[in-house]
């Protein structure tokens, strides 16, 4: 179960790059090439990026990964309180993003610099968030958890683990992930190209 465990965690870690990527990928197409915002999709983005971080992912972590980490060791205590502290932190940092993309579409015109700066500042903050995990807690957890921590943890990341989090949330996160994918140009979807 460790094994089905950490890959879900590394799994949800790669779609939120994924997305994090696609959005600088689109604000440097804007901003290089003045390419024409496609809000729909930014949208869609900003959507994704506080729907599943916020109300899936991070939760899952504090009440699971993090609290039998607890349990079983104080050799992480410092990294999950401040890992802890940054996920507080994440809705308020996702929420500065999506003024600033609500400025930029309301034609400010400082919008693209003031997007552009809010996108770099949320994509660097949980870049390194997501790294601080993978580098520290993950290895801590491998050390210090017993195979029924990691049943438990598993059965809570799957997708009818946790009563918390049904699995219809679970579906409309992916299929937001996949709607996406289809609206993004390539080469981060497989949406239409844009013009030159």
């Amino acid at each position: 179960m460790l094994n089905s465990a950490l890959a879900i965690i590394r799994d949800e870690h790669r779609s939120l790059a994924a997305v994090i990527h696609g959005l600088r990928y689109l604000v440097r197409e804007m901003r290089e090439r003045n390419a024409t915002p496609n809000f729909r999709l930014l949208w869609a983005m900003m959507f994704y990026l506080d729907e599943f971080p916020e109300r899936m992912h991070r939760p899952k972590e504090n009440a699971y990964l993090f609290a039998k980490l607890r349990q079983r060791t104080h050799e992480a205590d410092a990294v999950i309180a401040e890992l802890e502290r940054q996920h507080t932190d994440g809705a308020r940092h996702t929420r500065d993003l999506e003024l600033a993309l609500g400025h930029y579409e309301a034609g400010m015109p400082d919008g693209l610099e003031r997007f552009s700066a809010a996108v770099e500042k949320f994509g660097e903050e949980t870049l390194k968030h997501m790294a601080l995990e993978e580098s520290t807690v993950i290895p801590l957890a491998r050390k210090h958890l017993t195979a029924e921590d990691w049943v438990e943890i598993g059965a809570a990341f799957s997708e009818n683990g946790d009563p918390r989090f049904d699995a219809e949330t679970d579906h409309e996160c992916r299929d937001l992930f996949s709607r996406i994918v289809n609206l993004a140009p390539p080469p981060i979807g497989v949406g239409p190209a844009r013009k030159q």
